[in-house]
């Protein structure tokens, strides 16, 4: 039987965990996959489960013309740390606001201070970022929807756990 997120043997075990969040990821996942939005509390205490939490970051990207001050105040009163950086529009008219970078950078510095690292994105460009934390010695679990998640970052992964209708608003 696949362990699913219930049964992962090792969210019973004292470690310690670290969490990065791609929020614009999963939330436009969840938006356009379910039409829904995501329980960030009920995630983070899934996620952790009877684990120690070092550290647990939600990075977002910020719009000028929409109020996310609500939004955050929820994130920081469910634990979560807050990275945000406001959407770049270059001359073009293209827009540019993702962490991919200060994720990788954040996961690894903290590598040596955890035993797991827990990735919430879909996001393939992460697969070599996995797979160098994992070299490190680090258990890595992504936590994501499937629908939306790259092959690739699921085969790196420690363990990956799938984001199902229980997690949504």
């Amino acid at each position: 039987m696949a362990e699913n997120f219930e049964t992962n043997i090792y969210r019973n075990f004292p470690q310690r965990v670290g969490v990065f969040v791609d929020v614009q990821n999963i939330f436009y996942s969840a938006k356009n996959i379910y039409h829904a939005k995501i329980n960030f509390k009920k995630l983070i205490d899934m996620i952790v489960g009877k684990r120690q939490m070092i550290r647990a970051i939600a990075y977002i990207v910020q719009h000028s013309d929409i109020d996310q001050s609500g939004f955050i105040d929820v994130l920081n009163r469910c634990g979560y740390e807050i990275k945000s950086k406001e959407l770049r529009i270059r001359q073009d008219g293209t827009a540019k606001g993702d962490w991919d970078m200060g994720i990788a950078i954040d996961s690894i510095a903290i590598a040596d201070k955890v035993d797991t690292v827990v990735l919430v994105s879909g996001d393939g460009d992460f697969e070599p970022l996995v797979e160098m934390l994992k070299a490190r010695g680090c258990r890595v679990e992504v936590v994501s929807f499937e629908r939306s998640t790259s092959a690739e970052l699921i085969e790196a992964a420690s363990w990956f756990m799938p984001i199902d209708e229980s997690m949504l608003l």
